[in-house]
C-alpha cells in the first residue's frame, strides 16, 4: 500500500480538481439524468486517461497504482465521473497491448492529450460474461471487413471517439473465432441506440452500439485474426477489474464520510446517533471494509506495475471491493433511516451507484469462479499479468517502459 511522493502529489491534485470541477456538476447530473458531455473531456485534458500510457506516446507513464488513485479520488465525488475515466482507460488497453506500432502512434498520443476518448465494446445482450457466445460478426470483403451486430453496456458509448469492438470472424465457438477492430465513431454503419437513464451513475453513458454493414479497412484490426478473445480478456483482467475496484473504493469512502457526518449531527436521546451501539458498530464495519479494500486494491495494482503474476489479486480486488461497498451502502441506508430514501440525499445516490459495481468486468459470481479455478488448477492459459509482464513492469525509477506486446507473444500464450 506504500505510496511514493509522486503518487501522493497526484492524489492531492486529483482531489483538488474533483472538488473544484466535478462536485459543482453532480446535482445537475443527477437532476438531468443525461450523458455528461463535457466533463470527461476536461478530465482527459489533464492527462489522466493516459496515466499508465508510456511517455513515448505522450502519456504520464506513472503506472497502474497511480491510475487507481485517479479513479478513486474522482469516484469519491462522483462515481459516474470515475466510471467514465476508467472506461476510457479500459478502451486504451487493446491499443497499448495489441495495437501495431502504426496504431499506437496514431491513437495513443491523442488519447494521452485528451483529444480522443476510446471505449471497448465486447458485451452483447445474449452473451454477457460468456464472451464466446457473442453473435456479432465481421466478414472480409476485399481489403476491408464488414461488421454487423449489436453491443451493449459500452462505457462512454455516447461520447467515445473510437471503439475497440470484438466480433466473430471464424466458424465455431473456439477461442480463435473472435477478432478485434478499431471502429471510429463516425464510421457509416455504426449508430447509437438513444440513451435512457439507468438505475445509478447518472451522467455516465453505458449504452448500445449497432453495427449495420459497417465497413472498416483491414488496417483497423487490432492484433491478428483470432486475437479477439485475448483482447477482451486481457483488457478485462488487467484494466477492468482494478479500475472498478478503484471506483468502488471511491464510493465506499464517500459512504463512510457521509454516514459519519449524518450520524454525528443527528441526535437521539440526548446524544449523536453515532453514539448508539448499533450505529457505532456499522461505522466501524464500514471503516474496516474501506481500509481492507484499499489494501487489496493498491497491492494488486502495485504487483501489476512490478510485472508480477497477479491475475488472482486483480480478480479479488474487484470481487471484494464490490461486495463490501454494497454491504456498506446497505448499512448506511439503515443508519440514515427514512431520510436515506429521499431523492437528493447523497446516501441515496451512493447506494444506487454502488449497485453498479457488481456486474461489469464479470459479475461477482464470475470472479468467485475465477478464484476457484486458480485453486483447482483449471485455468486455461497463463495469467495475463505474466503474458504481458514485459509491457507492464516498471523500472526502478518508477517509469513505465514502452508497453508494446508483439503479436508473436500473444499468439504463444493464447
Amino acid at each position: 500500500m506504500y505510496l511514493t511522493q509522486q503518487q501522493r502529489d497526484l492524489r492531492q491534485q486529483v482531489r483538488e480538481f474533483a472538488a473544484a470541477e466535478v462536485a459543482p456538476r453532480v446535482d445537475s447530473m443527477e437532476a438531468d439524468r443525461r450523458v455528461e458531455q463535457n466533463l470527461p473531456g476536461l478530465i482527459a485534458r489533464q492527462g489522466w486517461i493516459g496515466v499508465a500510457v508510456s511517455r513515448q506516446f505522450g502519456g504520464l507513464g506513472v503506472g497502474h497504482k497511480a491510475k487507481t488513485l485517479v479513479i478513486e479520488e474522482l469516484s469519491r465525488v462522483s462515481a459516474a465521473t470515475g466510471a467514465a475515466v476508467q472506461a476510457s482507460q479500459l478502451g486504451t488497453a487493446p491499443i497499448v497491448h495489441f495495437g501495431s506500432m502504426e496504431q499506437q502512434q496514431a491513437w495513443l498520443p491523442q488519447i494521452a492529450a485528451g483529444e480522443c476518448l476510446p471505449t471497448i465494446a465486447v458485451t452483447e445482450p445474449g452473451s454477457g460474461s460468456h464472451v464466446l457466445g457473442m453473435e456479432s460478426t465481421a466478414r472480409r470483403s476485399g481489403r476491408s471487413y464488414v461488421l454487423n451486430g449489436r453491443k451493449c453496456y459500452v462505457g462512454n458509448s455516447h461520447i467515445g471517439d473510437v471503439h475497440s469492438v470484438v466480433v466473430r470472424t471464424g466458424k465455431g465457438r473456439g477461442r480463435r473465432s473472435l477478432s478485434a477492430f478499431l471502429v471510429e465513431a463516425d464510421r457509416p454503419g455504426l449508430s447509437l441506440v438513444p440513451y435512457g437513464p439507468r438505475h445509478g451513475l447518472h451522467g455516465f453513458s453505458f449504452g448500445e452500439l449497432v453495427l449495420d454493414g459497417c465497413r472498416i479497412p483491414e488496417a483497423n484490426m487490432i492484433g491478428e485474426p483470432g486475437d479477439g478473445l485475448d483482447v477482451a480478456y486481457s483488457s478485462s483482467v488487467l484494466y477492468g477489474r482494478p479500475n472498478l475496484a478503484a471506483v468502488s473504493l471511491g464510493i465506499h469512502q464517500a459512504i463512510l464520510d457521509t454516514t459519519s457526518v449524518y450520524t454525528g449531527k443527528q441526535h437521539r436521546y440526548g446524544a449523536p446517533l453515532a453514539a448508539l451501539s448499533t450505529v457505532e458498530q456499522r461505522l466501524g464495519q464500514m471503516r474496516g471494509a474501506v481500509m481492507s479494500g484499499r489494501i487489496i486494491a493498491y497491492h494488486a495494482a502495485g504487483m501489476l506495475d512490478g510485472g508480477e503474476s497477479c491475475d488472482a489479486e486483480l480478480v479479488n480486488s474487484k470481487f471484494q471491493t464490490a461486495k463490501w461497498v454494497i454491504e456498506s451502502a446497505h448499512m448506511a441506508m439503515e443508519a440514515h433511516g427514512a431520510a436515506g430514501l429521499l431523492p437528493g440525499n447523497r446516501i441515496e445516490r451512493l447506494q444506487r451507484d454502488a449497485q453498479h459495481m457488481w456486474s461489469p468486468a464479470g459479475t461477482g459470481d464470475v470472479q468467485a469462479k475465477r478464484l476457484a479455478e486458480g485453486v483447482s488448477g483449471c485455468n486455461e492459459h497463463l495469467p495475463w499479468s505474466e503474458v504481458l509482464a514485459a509491457s507492464l513492469a516498471t523500472t526502478c525509477d518508477g517509469m513505465v517502459p514502452d508497453p508494446v506486446l508483439s503479436n508473436a507473444g500473444a499468439e504463444a500464450h493464447a
